[in-house]
This record gives C-alpha cells, sequence and structure tokens, in this order.
C-alpha cells in the first residue's frame, strides 16, 4: 500500500487524503492513472469553462463530475489544487445573481471540499465573510420572497397551503437553509483575524431585547464568530465578545428564543478552546439552565407545561458544553454532574413515561459519545493545525472513572424503558470503551436471569442489544476486564432458546446477539492444546477448557434452525387460498438465519465445519421442501455452507442435486406438465442457490450444469423454468463478477495447526487496513470463455425465436413469447458485467457548448472483447422488434410487457449491481459499523469482514457511476419506447413503464430536451387521435416521481416556455375529461408540483472578473495536468458575446412565456380549472429584477374582481408583488446621532436609555404639533437603533 513518499512519487504530488479502500481493489494499479487522468481533465475543463464565462452547461457540468470525483477517489489532489478549487467554488458560490438551483450546487460541493478542516490550515486558506453575509441576508431574510418576487427552494406559496404542502415546505425550507448554514460552518475555521471586530461592529446594533431582530443577531452570532483562531490571536478572537455575551445570558431569566443559540455559540467556544476559559463561577448556572431546560414534572400530580417548551435547549449543545468543561485541575463539572444524575436517576426508571423522556434518553445517549470523542481527540488523534488541549486539562484516567461511575445508574435503568433500549445500548457501547470492568459485570447480572425466564421477552430483548452493544469490549478483555472473554461461551448457549418461530422480535435479536459474537471470536475447539502447553494464564487455560464446546454450539443452534424452518413451512402458516409468497416478516427471518449461519461457517475450524456441512446436507436431502418459504430457508443454509467452503461441498451436493434431476426428467412427458413433482422442484431450486459460489470451482461440474440446464430450461411449468433459469443466472454471475471469496476475521483462516497458531489470541482482533490480504474472484479466462458458451447455447436460440416471431415468421403462444424473455432477462442480468456498453452515434444539437462534455469510463476490472458478440446490442434490436410487433398485433399481452420494460430498463442501466440493492447494503454495513466500532481509538479499526464489505461496496460504487452519460441515437430509441410504453392502455404497464422512463432521463445528459416535445404531442388540443389513457400517461410523464426529474419543471426557459402553456393549453384536448377525477387529481398534483418546486430562474448569468483569474491559475496548474492551451483572446471575446446574447435571450424567452400563457388563459372555451392553473403560473413569474410586462400587469388588475375566490385571491397577492416592483424610492437623508442629541461618544458600551438616544423617545411635552416642529423633527425608522450602540 506504500507510505505517503511512496504514493507522491507515483502520482506526481501528494494527496491530501484519498480513499484507502481503492488501494485493496484487484484492479488498483490502474486507478492512479485512470484518477490523474479524470482529475487532470476536470481541472482544465472548469477552469477552462469559467474562463469562458459559461455557467450552464459548461460549469455545472464539470462541477458535477468533481463531486464525482471526490466521491470514488476522496480528495486525491495536490494541496495547491486543493486550494485553487475551494478559492474558485467560494467565488462561484458567491456571484451575487446567481440563480439559487446553482448555488446550491456549488455550496454542497464547497462543502465537501472543506468537510476535513485539518487537511487545510488557516496559513493555506483564507476566506472573506461578508460575501456570505451578504448571501444570507439575501435569502434567509429576502425582502421580497413574502410578496412573491423571488421564489427560493422553500417559499410559502399563497393560495396552495394544504398540509401536504405545509409539512413539504418545512422540509424544503431547511434544504437552502440547512445547505447555507453548513456553508458558513465549513468556511468560518478560514475567516481573517480581524473579522470578530468587524461581525461585532455589524451586528451590535440589532441588539435589542425587545424586539424581533434580536434573534436574527444572536443567531449571526451563533453563525459567524470564529472560535478556533490560535492562542495568540484570542486578543482579537473571542475575548473581544465573551463577557458581554455572557453578562447577556446570564440576566436574562424567561428563555427567550435567543437564548438556545447563545448556548450553541458557548458550548464551540468551549469545545475549541478547552483549557484556556476559567468556566468555574459559571457552572453552577450551567447546571440549573441545564436542568430547568429538560422541562421535568416536579410535585403535583398535574403539571402545567410552560409555553417556552420549544426554546428548550438543544440536549447536543449543552452536552458537548458539559463535556468541554470536564478536565482540568478543580473537579467542580463532575461533582455537578453527579448532582444532575442523582437528582433526576428516578425519571429513567421505566415506570415514568412523558414527553421529556425523549430529551433525558438523548442526553444519557449523548454524554458518552461526547466524553469518547473527548478523549480520542486527547489520546489517539493525529495531531493537526487545530489547537492542541493542554496537558494540564486533558481528562485523568481518575475523570473517566467517575464520569463512568455517575452515568451507570440511570443507563441501567434506561435499559427496560418503554421507548426501547437504542439509547442504553448506544450509551453502554461507548462506556464499555473507557471502563469495560465497570460497565459489563452491571450488564450481565441483568442479562443471565433474563435469559432464565420465558415470561418476560421485553426484558430479554433489551438485555441482549444492550449486550451486543458491548460485545468487543467483552471478548477483547483487555487489561481492565481480563476475565471478560469467558462469559462468552455461557451467553452463546444460553441465547439459543431465543431461536423461537413464535416471537419474531425475540427471534431477530437472538441472531443478531449470535451473529455479532461469532464474527469477533474464532470458533475452534483449543481443548487439546491443555495438554501441549504450560505457559498458559489462568483465563487462557479457562478459554481452552470452555472451546470444546463450540462444536456442541454449533449443532445445537442448527437444531433450533431446522426446527424454525419446518414450523415455517407454507402447509402449517397458511391456508389453502391465501399468497404464496413470502411475508415481510418470513423475509427477515430468511435473511437473519442465512447471514447469522454464514457468519458462524464462515468462522468455524475445518473440524466443526465438516461435522455442520453433512449435518446441513442430511438435512436438506432427506427431507422435501416446498420452495416457496421452507425450501428457501433450507437453500439459503445450504449456500452459506457452500461458499464457506466450495470444494468440498460442491462435491457432496452437486453430483446429488444433478442424479435425482437428470432421474426425474428422463421421461420426455415431463417437459409438458403444467405442474411438476415436488422433489424435482426442490432439487432445482437447492442446485441454483448452491451455485452461488466462487466461479473457478463450478468449472470442474461444467458439463453436468449445462445439461441440466438443457433438460429444464423448456419446461411447460412456469416455477419450474423459473428455478432453471435462476440456475443459469447464477451460473453467470458466478463466473463473470468480481467479488471477495472469504470474509473470514483473521487473514488465511484458522486451518494451521494448533501448535503454530493459537486462536485464543485472535479472540476480538480489529481487521488490519494494511495487511488485508483479500482473496479475490477475478474471472479467469476458462470462466469467461464458459460464460460465452453459457450464452451462445442459451440466449442466441431465444433470440433467433424471438426475432422470427416479431417478423411474424413464427407462430408463438404467449406462454412460450414469456419464456423466452424470461431466459434473456437472466441471460442479461447474469452477464451485465461482461458485455460492453450500447455504441451508437451521440444525439448532437441538444445544447451548445465552448467545452467538452465527455463522459468518462471507470474501468470496473474486465477488459471488454469486442471481438465476440455484443449480445447486449442483439437484444436491443431483437427487442425492439419484438416490442413493436407486440404493441401493434396483442397490446394485452401485459406479462410479456412487462418482462420487455425489465429488459429496457436493464440494458440501458444494468453493469453487475442494481442501485437499490447497494443502497440498501450501504445502509447495512452504516448500521452493523455503527454497532460494532470503536470510537475510542478510530483509524478505521473495525473487523476485518466489515472492512472486507467496505472494499466491494467501492468496486460497486464505481460499477454503478453512471450518471452523466452522453445520449446517443440507440438510448433516445429505447427512451421513445419507454414513452410509447408509458402511454399504453394498461395501467399497470404505464407504471412500470414511467419508473423505467425516468431513471433513464435521470442518467443520459440533456435527453429531456429531446423528449419533452414528444411527451407535449400528447396533450395537444389539435390532436384528434389521442385517448384518455395516452393523454394521462403523457401527464405523469411531466409529473414525475418523487425523487426523478419533474419534466413539467426543468429549471430552464427553454424547456418551460414548451411544458408551461402546453400544460395550460390541453384543457382544449378533445381526451380532456374533467368528469373523470383521476384526470382532476392529476391536474392538481402538476399544478402542486410545479409550484411547490418553482425556484426563480435567473435572468443574468454573467461571471464577475474575480473567478476568471483564478479559473486561470486552474488551468495552468501541474501535476496532473493535460497540456491544453488557455482559450486564445479571439475566443474569449467571442465568449463574452456570448455571454451577452444569452442573457438577452433568457428576458427574450421571459416575455415570450407569459404572452403566451396570457393568450392560453384567455381562450373563449377554456375550463375554469385550466384558468386558475395558468394564473397560477403567471404569479409563480414575478421577479425582483424584472418589471412585469404591461398586458400580465391589466391581466391580473383584471382578476381583483373575478367570480372566483381562488383566483382572487391569488390575483391580490400577485398584485401586491407588482405594486413592490413599481414602488418609488424614499428619500433618505443621514444623521449623525451624537450631534442631534449634543452628547459626545460614550466610551463603553451601554444599554438601554442614554443621553445620545433621548432624541427618538416618545416625548408627550413636545409633540410636534405646528408645521414648523414636524419639520425639524427627526425620524429613524428602525425601533432598535440606538439601544445598544448605533450602527456606522
Amino acid at each position: 500500500m506504500g507510505t505517503r513518499e511512496d504514493r507522491a512519487e507515483l502520482l506526481g504530488f501528494t494527496p491530501q487524503k484519498e480513499i484507502v479502500y481503492n488501494l485493496l481493489l484487484p484492479y488498483a494499479e490502474r486507478l492512479d492513472r485512470e484518477s490523474n487522468e479524470l482529475l487532470a481533465q476536470i481541472k482544465s475543463s472548469l477552469g477552462r469553462a469559467v474562463h469562458l464565462r459559461e455557467l450552464w452547461p459548461g460549469v455545472l457540468f464539470w462541477s458535477r463530475k468533481l463531486n464525482t470525483y471526490i466521491r470514488l477517489y476522496g480528495r486525491k489532489f495536490s494541496k495547491e489544487d486543493h486550494v485553487l478549487f475551494v478559492k474558485l467554488l467560494y467565488e462561484l458560490v458567491t456571484i451575487p445573481k446567481l440563480e439559487i438551483s446553482m448555488m446550491q450546487g456549488f455550496a454542497r460541493l464547497l462543502i465537501s471540499l472543506l468537510k476535513k478542516k485539518e487537511l487545510l490550515s488557516r496559513e493555506d486558506l483564507q476566506l472573506p465573510w461578508r460575501p456570505l453575509y451578504d448571501m444570507l441576508e439575501r435569502i434567509l431574510y429576502s425582502k421580497t420572497e413574502h410578496l412573491g418576487l423571488n421564489w427560493f427552494p422553500n417559499s410559502y406559496r399563497p393560495g396552495l397551503s394544504s398540509t401536504k404542502t405545509i409539512v413539504l415546505n418545512v422540509l424544503r425550507r431547511c434544504s437552502v437553509e440547512g445547505v447555507l448554514k453548513t456553508l458558513v460552518k465549513a468556511c468560518r475555521p478560514y475567516f481573517p483575524d480581524d473579522a470578530t471586530a468587524e461581525m461585532l461592529e455589524e451586528w451590535r446594533p440589532l441588539l435589542c431585547p425587545f424586539d424581533v431582530i434580536m434573534q436574527k443577531a444572536i443567531s449571526y452570532f451563533e453563525l459567524f464568530l470564529p472560535t478556533s483562531l490560535p492562542p495568540e490571536l484570542h486578543h482579537k478572537g473571542f475575548r473581544l465578545w465573551f463577557d458581554e455575551l455572557m453578562g447577556l445570558w446570564l440576566s436574562v431569566q424567561n428563555l427567550p428564543q435567543w437564548e438556545g443559540h447563545l448556548v450553541n455559540l458557548f458550548a464551540r467556544l468551549a469545545n475549541d478552546n478547552i483549557g484556556y476559559i476559567d468556566w468555574d463561577p459559571y457552572i453552577p448556572k450551567v447546571f440549573t439552565r441545564v436542568l430547568r431546560s429538560l422541562n421535568l414534572p416536579v410535585g403535583s400530580s398535574q403539571v402545567i407545561v410552560p409555553r417556552q417548551i420549544a426554546n428548550a435547549y438543544d440536549i447536543g449543545h449543552a452536552v458537548i458544553w458539559i463535556t468541554a468543561m470536564m478536565g482540568g485541575p478543580g473537579k467542580t463539572v463532575q461533582q455537578h454532574l453527579t448532582g444532575l444524575f442523582n437528582s433526576i436517576a428516578s425519571f429513567y426508571h421505566p415506570s415514568n413515561n412523558g414527553r421529556w423522556l425523549s430529551k433525558l434518553m438523548k442526553l444519557l445517549q449523548r454524554l458518552p459519545c461526547c466524553v469518547v470523542r473527548r478523549l480520542h481527540r486527547e489520546r489517539y488523534k493525529k495531531p493537526s493545525w487545530l489547537t492542541p488541549v493542554p496537558d494540564s486539562h486533558k481528562l485523568s484516567d481518575q475523570d473517566v472513572t467517575d464520569f463512568v461511575q455517575s452515568v451507570m445508574q440511570p443507563v441501567l435503568l434506561a435499559m427496560f424503558s418503554k421507548t426501547g433500549s437504542l439509547e442504553a445500548a448506544q450509551a453502554l457501547q461507548n462506556l464499555a470503551l473507557m471502563r469495560p470492568e465497570l460497565v459489563i459485570p452491571p450488564v450481565l447480572e441483568r442479562t443471565y436471569p433474563a435469559m432464565e425466564t420465558l415470561t418476560e421477552p421485553h426484558q430479554l430483548t433489551a438485555t441482549l442489544s444492550c449486550v451486543i452493544g458491548v460485545a468487543r469490549s467483552l471478548v477483547a478483555g483487555g487489561r481492565w476486564f481480563p476475565e471478560g472473554p469467558t462469559h462468552m461461551l455461557p451467553l452463546l448457549m444460553r441465547a439459543l432458546p431465543g431461536v423461537d418461530p413464535n416471537d419474531f422480535s425475540k427471534c431477530m435479536i437472538t441472531f443478531q446477539f449470535i451473529a455479532t459474537f461469532s464474527t469477533l471470536v474464532p470458533l475452534v475447539d483449543c481443548s487439546s492444546v491443555l495438554q501441549e502447553r504450560n505457559d498458559l494464564s489462568e483465563v487462557e487455560r479457562e478459554l481452552c477448557s470452555a472451546s470444546a464446546e463450540f462444536e456442541d454450539f454449533v449443532l445445537q443452534f442448527m437444531d433450533r434452525c431446522f426446527a424454525l424452518i419446518e414450523s415455517s413451512a407454507l402447509e402449517q402458516t397458511r391456508e389453502e387460498t391465501e399468497t404464496e409468497k413470502m411475508t415481510h416478516v418470513e423475509s427477515l427471518v430468511e435473511l437473519g438465519l442465512s447471514s447469522t449461519f454464514s457468519t458462524i461457517l464462515t468462522q468455524c475450524s475445518k473440524d466443526i465445519f465438516k461435522v455442520a456441512l453433512e449435518k446441513v446436507f442430511n438435512f436438506a436431502v432427506s427431507n422435501i421442501f416446498e420452495t416457496r418459504v421452507s425450501g428457501r430457508m433450507v437453500a439459503d443454509l445450504c449456500r452459506a455452507a457452500v461458499k464457506c467452503c466450495p470444494v468440498d461441498s460442491l462435491k457432496l451436493f452437486l453430483p446429488h442435486c444433478c442424479s435425482v434431476i437428470t432421474q426425474l426428467t428422463s421421461n420426455e412427458d415431463v417437459l409438458r406438465e403444467e405442474e411438476l413433482d415436488k422433489e424435482l422442484l426442490w432439487n432445482l431450486q437447492l442446485l441454483s442457490e448452491i451455485t452461488r459460489v466462487d466461479g473457478e470451482k463450478l468449472l470442474p461440474y461444467k458439463d453436468q450444469l449445462v445439461k441440466i440446464l438443457q433438460q429444464t430450461l423448456h419446461f411447460t411449468c412456469k416455477q419450474g423454468y423459473s428455478l432453471s433459469c435462476n440456475l443459469l443466472h447464477h451460473l453467470l454471475r458466478s463466473s463473470t463478477l468480481i467479488y471477495p471469496t472469504e470474509y473470514c476475521s483473521v487473514p488465511g483462516g484458522f486451518n494451521k495447526p494448533l501448535s503454530e497458531y493459537f486462536p485464543i489470541n485472535d479472540w476480538g482482533r480489529a481487521g488490519n487496513l494494511w495487511n488485508l490480504n483479500i482473496k479475490w474472484h477475478v474471472p479467469s479466462a476458462e470462466e469467461i470463455e464458459f460464460a460465452y458458451y453459457l450464452l451462445d447455447n442459451f440466449l442466441r436460440p431465444e433470440l433467433d425465436k424471438l426475432y422470427r416471431y416479431g417478423s411474424g415468421e413464427l407462430e408463438m403462444s404467449r406462454d412460450d413469447v414469456q419464456q423466452c424473455l424470461t431466459i434473456v432477462h437472466n441471460c442479461l442480468t447474469g452477464s451485465g458485467n461482461l458485455l460492453p456498453p450500447l455504441k451508437g452515434e451521440r444525439v448532437s444539437h441538444l445544447v451548445t457548448s465552448l467545452v467538452s462534455l465527455d463522459e468518462t469510463k471507470l474501468f470496473t476490472g474486465i477488459d471488454y472483447d469486442y471481438s465476440r458478440e455484443n449480445y447486449r446490442e442483439s437484444i436491443a434490436k431483437t427487442l425492439r422488434k419484438l416490442l413493436h410487433y407486440i404493441l401493434d398485433n396483442s397490446e394485452d399481452d401485459t406479462k410479456s410487457l412487462f418482462l420487455i420494460i425489465k429488459i429496457i430498463s436493464d440494458l440501458l442501466q444494468f453493469r453487475g449491481s442494481h442501485k437499490h440493492e447497494f443502497d440498501s447494503r450501504w445502509k447495512s454495513f452504516t448500521l452493523v459499523k455503527k454497532s460494532m466500532e470503536n470510537r475510542l481509538q478510530g483509524k478505521k479499526r473495525h473487523i476485518r469482514a466489515l472492512l472486507i464489505d467496505r472494499v466491494m461496496l467501492q468496486h460497486e460504487l464505481r460499477t454503478l457511476t453512471v450518471e452523466g452519460c452522453a445520449y446517443k441515437t440507440v438510448h433516445r430509441d429505447l427512451v421513445r419506447d419507454l414513452l410509447r410504453l408509458s402511454t399504453s392502455s394498461y395501467g399497470q404497464v404505464r407504471s412500470k413503464a414511467q419508473q423505467a422512463f425516468f431513471t433513464a432521463l435521470g442518467t443520459y445528459n440533456f435527453c429531456c430536451r429531446d423528449i419533452i416535445p414528444l411527451v407535449l404531442e400528447y396533450i395537444h388540443p389539435d390532436r384528434q387521435d389521442v385517448t384518455q389513457q395516452q393523454f394521462k400517461g403523457a401527464l405523469y410523464c411531466l409529473l414525475g416521481n418523487h425523487g426523478a426529474v419533474c419534466l413539467a419543471n426543468l429549471h430552464d426557459w427553454e424547456c418551460i416556455v414548451q411544458t408551461w402553456p402546453a400544460i395550460v393549453s390541453s384543457g382544449l384536448s378533445k381526451a380532456m375529461s374533467l368528469e373523470k377525477p383521476s384526470i382532476v387529481r392529476l391536474f392538481d398534483d402538476l399544478a402542486e408540483k410545479i409550484h411547490r418546486q418553482y425556484e426563480t430562474i435567473g435572468l443574468d448569468f454573467s461571471v464577475p472578473e474575480s473567478c476568471l483569474q483564478i479559473a486561470v491559475l486552474l488551468q495552468l496548474s501541474q501535476k496532473p495536468s493535460n497540456h491544453a492551451e488557455l482559450p486564445p483572446p479571439d475566443l474569449l471575446a467571442l465568449a463574452l458575446k456570448k455571454q451577452e446574447e444569452k442573457n438577452a435571450e433568457s428576458v427574450r424567452h421571459y416575455e415570450r412565456l407569459i404572452d403566451t400563457l396570457l393568450d392560453c388563459v384567455t381562450q373563449r372555451n377554456l375550463p375554469w380549472k385550466f384558468e386558475h392553473i395558468g394564473i397560477g403560473f403567471l404569479s409563480l413569474l414575478l421577479r425582483d429584477d424584472n418589471v412585469l410586462p404591461l398586458g400580465a400587469v391589466r391581466y391580473l388588475v383584471q382578476c381583483l374582481n373575478h367570480d372566483a375566490l381562488v383566483v382572487r385571491k391569488m390575483a391580490i397577492s400577485t398584485v401586491a408583488g407588482i405594486l413592490k416592483q413599481l414602488k418609488r424610492p424614499h428619500v433618505k437623508v443621514p444623521i449623525c446621532p451624537y450631534e442631534t442629541s449634543d452628547c459626545p461618544k460614550p466610551n463603553t458600551i451601554m444599554a438601554g436609555d442614554r443621553d445620545d438616544n433621548l432624541w427618538i423617545h416618545y416625548n408627550s411635552v413636545n409633540l410636534p404639533k405646528t408645521k414648523e416642529m414636524w419639520e425639524s423633527c427627526h425620524f429613524v425608522e428602525k425601533t432598535h437603533w440606538g439601544y445598544y450602540t448605533w450602527p456606522k
């Protein structure tokens, strides 16, 4: 893996921080060249796009590519480039008139560049704070948003406020606000030294507790004030404001809204400067306020909940503050903390429940986590430019022990809480990292009795989930708690009765429990070592003799599983008439069962494995299972066994299954039977599952397997041929995919003689990232040969049949067509990794750009073989012919159409793994990682199996990175076919096709521009031949699903100019009928979605000069560089001209859109609903940088007395916006408050009434009653000015 120096030599620069998992991939040696080429291309193209002032599509396209680059390789660029990227994006984000959706994109990218702040110090980078402040002021405190002159991705939209919109608005408000605030947080460490003084000067005048403006001032302070300055600059940092704001906090008693923000600021300050502030005088106050803000009911039975419940402190920040004050010479914080927990411990009792409980639980979960984080920072973290904690204030071992003791009592009570034991388990996990000997024994004391009782299942699930949390600390033992590991076997043996078919939650937690422990421990019988060695410690001797029980445990576990399987067979659990599919609960049990079993077998020694294999084999062979539920579970167990040790297991299973199947299919009539023999189905199912193993080990059996496929692939019985297709699919996948072949917790497994290797040393051992020794399966030439042999023999004949059927030469029944399509689909998904992507011409003329917009090709481990037939292309050709034939002749064959839709979406996307599977795997990986990680030491000390999993996910991420693909003619044809299916006469066909259609739209660059006119064809009022179903399908295509693009509302003038008028005038279409509720609902949803998602589209796309200078530096940057020339002066002049043209064209589009909408709305026989939709669209088009055209103003003013209430309401709010556009600016005169009041400027800050602000007070003695007095009066419009200080 190499040191930093080696990497620098290889790459030509020292990478900031790359994703280390890339170096473990089987094709790692090719990635450095690939990433350097990509980075060089991104640098030159992004720089060039900015230099040529082309925000869209150039800058947007290449900034997305940079985002993808970070996802694939981490921050794999030099420090110089890192700084350039940050500076360029900072300039782009702060362009004043930038369209909001672009701003959000750039901001997210900038956040991910600045996320790891230890990579760039204050010397490397400084960012001004004012541009960010101006941006927040413009967007979060917009003066025109409430009048509808600016639509941010969250604005309140009058006229449309169903509960759904309100909820969504709350979520979206968070989106833009959240992005902006996170951006400020990321930039905060790099504000210049003098920033604090400037900020105080800017926001002090706003401090007036009698005015709502106070909230704004304090939240700005919380967001912007830098707290991570080095100690020598503290006089320019927090010392300027600490006493002032602390005094403010101490003086308020009524929990105003802004107090929470102040607490967040102090928490951050304390955390960034541990040991530099003396908190002792304030500690009692802090704890009193925290206790008060928990809102606990005390005393009387009927508690009046104060209205400030919403203003209570954020527990997360309060916990950070308390943690940062711990340690140091005085022990005051720990005393107060003990007092706090003593006083609230009884509230954790499981019989107490109330709305305050979630806060208490959060406190309990966050506090140990924070202390662990602080310990990690003080003892294990790599030092960086951030201020370290001085030795005098580091937490001592005694501090940690005191802390753990003070928290234990409430945690043990919270284990059995009514809200579940999750928070307690997380708290115990962190506490056990610090002091296992104090934490684990009391938990075990509660666990053993819970395992004995049968009547209290909740007690068992709660204790087991807590033991899972402390599992790693328990098994590792270590110097604090050496007797920990001896508890493991008794716990495992007693957990076995939990595998109970009647109690689902108990069953699942037991599986998780057994899997967790067996991942951590090699299940090897070491009892023979006792005779050979006499240098073992007491604990080791005990463990050796206990390990003789492992075999017993594995066999008992298997018996339990078999009982579980037998009781969940279909005959047992269903009536005759019910469904045959697995229920959700059954599929979860299946997953838990198979993953636990495979974990156990992975961790077994060879001897135990042989016994277990024998037992599984006998169970599978001696019974015949139905294939829906119990059969799937048994097949999973067999697959787990075969995966762990393919050679021995295949020798046992494969010949047996093959001989049974051959024997049962020897009679020709079997092929044509509608219902197949159960034994035959079961053996087929078993065979199809056990072939999901290392492809290389299957090669010796290939002739037998091919023979089985020939006998079974063309059964008449659907269940039969589906299982056979599964077999084909798994054979192809096993031999063509790249995957790790073992997940053992120690590299190399446990099959060494005990004299050389002592497994007890590896109990609870973490995997070593630098020595993982992953064994990969990479397809060999033989396996690829075998895969192509399968495709040639089983796929080509089906394609030929379908082609002839599509040409009308061959008669086929529907069942036969479905069978052919099933085989084609399974071949495609089996070999998706092997087949090169579709080729074709790029569809040009969709957009014009001065920079290249090429797709990036990532290497995913296979060099495509272009000499062979590309089956992807032949499938595409055959399918299109077949699809058109079916649509013309037998459109009601919906089952075939479903299969065709699946195949089309896989032709376009599939490269070996599906996105949804990847997402759920990533989720479960994160969950397991969280439940077993060691936050104290950090440094990726996970279990080996987890690290291997993460490397595999990295490989899959590469195969799934498809966004930004070139849109070629092949794709265009397939997407148009999907559009035709999306407007079919059958509802289910439409909805399935639409999902595939939306996914495709999100994948290819700019294909929406090609498709929109085709969709709008269906709703054109002049078309006579459109059916209602096609009309409905087209509307759904415009609407989009909740994650995907909404065609009706792309943020682009050229598209909106087409879609909005088309939607309004579709009211005149023949196919439109307001009698159909589904169509009415669709139009409502469309209008609502457009209102909800519309963001003001920019009219001004100019790029300021400051960006251009950085863009030039970025293009010139070396290492890596692709030596592109800087654009010549004539091209730069052309670019400037194009930018001006684009701005002018945007204004033209804007005016044209309003004129067209007015024409649509004023059509004579337009139904009322469409008039309302049209007026709604017009109201969205108000802007603060362009006055509404005259015709629209006249029309909206006429609408003020329209006969429909909805229209009047919309017109009122719109006309208010128009008046704001036309408002004349007021004349303002600057005055000096000190001259007006004849007072000198005070030296210190004094809030409240002073001599220099008396002149703006209301005084009943001299009211301006005469003209002269009125003229001489000074008016100040803002009520809060002068209360604290005057603004400059």
